[in-house]
């Protein structure tokens, strides 16, 4: 069993002053009205309704915190987590679009990503959802360029590849690859970065988004340490 099928709601949040104070490693998925980010993390964390869609693209604001570790104390799904257990955060950020937003809601969004993904200290990566039928566009790019400078890695995760041919999945994953590139230069500066293909309703690529997000929160490392030693066959 995956450790992300232990998700559970932990805070929500509106302002940068509300942030959690944990010290754990987070990873944020980020991604445009529509792209399928909620799904995904669904499907990643093996439950229908953890991630919820906004019926209005781009009017949900808040930030949203799942917990990887951590018994709920109580029986309640929202009661509190022990904090000493605790191993990392999913972290869903509102997905952005704005066809039926006001301008302040717009600024606030701004403020709110822009400074959380360029800030946060305890964000280890992230993972940037795009469809794979219209990738980068000009909000995809915004995020990435709010992203880059902190040089931590991005795994972007192209969705509803199951609406494409199979040349045609070849050749965005291609395009994908250059467009992320052009952020590394010469000596290799830059962000790391991965990119795969996804399908929910075909379950392509589960498997590997699922040993990335892992990896990049180093919970790969805690199974490796918690798994018994061998048998000795002398």
């Amino acid at each position: 069993m995956s450790k992300l099928w232990q998700a559970r709601f932990f805070t929500t949040v509106n302002q940068l002053r509300d942030l959690p104070s944990t010290r754990v490693p987070e990873i944020a998925f980020a991604g445009r009205s529509n792209a399928g980010k909620s799904t995904a993390i669904n499907i990643l964390t093996n439950q229908k309704g953890l991630a919820f869609a906004s019926k209005t693209p781009g009017r949900t604001q808040h930030i949203n915190f799942f917990s990887i570790g951590g018994a709920h104390v109580g029986q309640h799904r929202n009661d509190p987590v022990r904090m000493d257990e605790l191993q990392a955060l999913l972290v869903d950020l509102p997905g952005y679009g704005y066809a039926e937003v006001s301008g302040g809601a717009k600024l606030h969004w701004q403020k709110l990503l822009g400074d959380y993904v360029q800030r946060r200290e305890q964000l280890a990566a992230l993972v940037l959802i795009m469809d794979s039928r219209r990738p980068f566009t000009e909000l995809d790019v915004q995020m990435l360029e709010w992203f880059a400078p902190t040089g931590k890695p991005i795994h972007c995760i192209l969705t509803k590849v199951d609406k494409l041919n199979r040349n045609e999945a070849t050749n965005v994953l291609r395009q994908a690859r250059q467009v992320l590139d052009s952020y590394v230069d010469e000596e290799g500066n830059g962000f790391p970065f991965t990119v795969q293909l996804f399908s929910a309703l075909k379950r392509v690529g589960v498997e590997e988004a699922n040993d990335k997000i892992i990896e990049l929160l180093g919970l790969a490392e805690d199974d490796a340490q918690a798994a018994p030693a061998p048998p000795d066959n002398e």
